[in-house]
């Protein structure tokens, strides 16, 4: 980490051999509803939100409570940084140019890890909630789906922000859904939200500890994780040194919203803690109701997890697409995957994002979830060192967002992040540790030997002065 980068302004050739850069054709609100639907609230509610039931019990709505309030001061951070280094690169722009390119290098292979992995598990999340109108493989759904997104990649990103804004409506309506007939079917009050209670074996009621909460907070993290997607957009934003902070921000509250009442609603309206800890939301949605309103609810979760690939797809290839102009891979690759197409999108990388997650839809990843989990704390951990370094040197003097609170909010998240990282599973922490090893294995092989040359950090021209 002590290998910290030039400053932008000396760290890249000037015209003509200047980067590639991407077009700006967003606003705040285009930029939003991208990434209100990278963070896809109704998929996350569906998918991710009943295995936390499973384990937490009544305490889920308190750790994904908690774990926005991290998710605040993580914002921040991205706000800061997001505007102080507007790069397509997002996470690893950031971090290489404040905390030296090793930390840089780190931090892009945790999102790229993450990035990669998620589209896919999620995609095969279709055919369960198709299942009401036809009856699918999952893993042929999943391919479908992450096939069909990365067409939908290849296009201008404004048309893209406008697809998945209509997909975007469709989950909130679903959300809503959720949330007025749980609350219109309680059965217990507002005190079952700290009553610390799952269902057991055997019929008992166990007492969820504060360690399980604890343990929690990094799948609580990941529920809300999508609103990092703005700094990735952030070469793509209309005034990004205004807009970035904006859009995170706006995303953050959101989402939280839409995601956070519902699970508040499921948690008053399920009959039994039995069910509740069950977590199959459809068929609560379902006993609420009837099975039309289940199927619509279902329908629209489908849509929302296709919503979510394309959305994905986009944010993956703008991030090997900004490695590529970096300069992280060999010559003849880094060509390769910085070709944009004629709307614009850096369509070759579009195309190796997209393809390879239809792929993994083939593959098991049922323990990747947990490892999607630590990989997700240790990125925030690295964005919140680099926060604590931003106001040194000519960074003090550049125009960008401040947070309120600095240093306390870098300093209190990055021991906070540390303590959640030391509950996870031991096996999670060998996966990640084993894949960021061998990244740094080529760090200090290929790129540092080649530091001249490569992982050379870029801004677009506009982002400069």
């Amino acid at each position: 980490m002590t290998d910290t980068l030039r400053p932008v302004e000396t760290a890249l050739p000037q015209a003509p051999d200047s980067p590639q850069t991407l077009k700006r054709s967003i606003g705040v609100v285009g930029g939003t509803l991208l990434t209100l639907s990278c963070v896809t609230p109704a998929s996350t509610l569906f998918v991710v939100v009943p295995d936390l039931f499973g384990s937490l019990g009544t305490a889920t709505a308190l750790t994904i409570a908690i774990g926005s309030l991290l998710c605040v001061a993580v914002a921040f951070c991205y706000s800061e940084l997001g505007t102080l280094i507007p790069s397509a690169g997002g996470e690893y722009a950031m971090v290489s140019t404040l905390a030296g390119r090793l930390a840089g290098w780190l931090v892009f292979v945790l999102s790229l890890l993450v990035v990669m992995i998620v589209p896919p598990v999620i995609a095969m999340g279709t055919a369960d909630y198709l299942a009401p109108l036809v009856h699918l493989d999952p893993a042929l759904a999943g391919a479908g789906v992450m096939l069909l997104a990365t067409l939908a990649g290849l296009l201008d990103l404004r048309a893209n922000a406008w697809i998945t804004g209509v997909f975007l409506v469709l989950e909130v309506i679903a959300a809503a859904v959720v949330a007025v007939l749980g609350f219109a079917h309680g059965h217990r009050g507002a005190g079952s939200l700290v009553s610390m209670q799952v269902a057991g074996a055997h019929g008992r009621t166990d007492t969820v500890t504060g360690m399980l909460v604890v343990s929690g907070l990094a799948i609580a993290l990941f529920v809300t994780q999508g609103f990092s997607t703005a700094v990735y957009l952030s070469e793509e934003l209309e005034h990004p040194r205004r807009n970035v902070a904006r859009t995170v921000l706006a995303t953050l509250a959101i989402s939280t919203v839409i995601i956070l009442v519902p699970v508040v609603a499921i948690t008053f309206g399920a009959s039994d803690l039995s069910q509740l800890t069950g977590g199959d939301i459809g068929s609560m949605v379902t006993a609420w109701s009837n099975s039309a309103v289940g199927a619509f609810v279902s329908l629209c979760v489908a849509l929302a997890i296709i919503n979510a690939g394309i959305v994905m797809v986009i944010q993956n290839s703008r991030v090997l697409f900004a490695s590529a102009r970096d300069k992280a891979w060999p010559q003849p690759v880094n060509d390769v995957f910085a070709k944009l197409g004629r709307f614009g999108s850096p369509w070759v990388a579009t195309l190796a994002v997209g393809v390879p997650g239809a792929l993994l839809c083939f593959v098991n990843l049922d323990t990747l979830y947990g490892v999607t989990g630590v990989s997700v704390t240790g990125m925030y951990l690295l964005v919140a060192v680099a926060a604590l370094l931003s106001r040194r040197g000519h960074h003090r003097h550049t125009a960008a967002w401040r947070m309120p609170l600095w240093p306390v909010l870098p300093v209190l998240l990055i021991a906070v992040l540390g303590y959640v990282l030391t509950r996870q599973e031991t096996s999670y922490l060998l996966w990640t540790g084993g894949i960021t090893a061998v990244a740094t294995l080529y760090w200090a092989l290929y790129l540092r030997p080649r530091r001249a040359t490569r992982w050379l950090v870029s801004l677009p021209e506009d982002a400069r002065s």
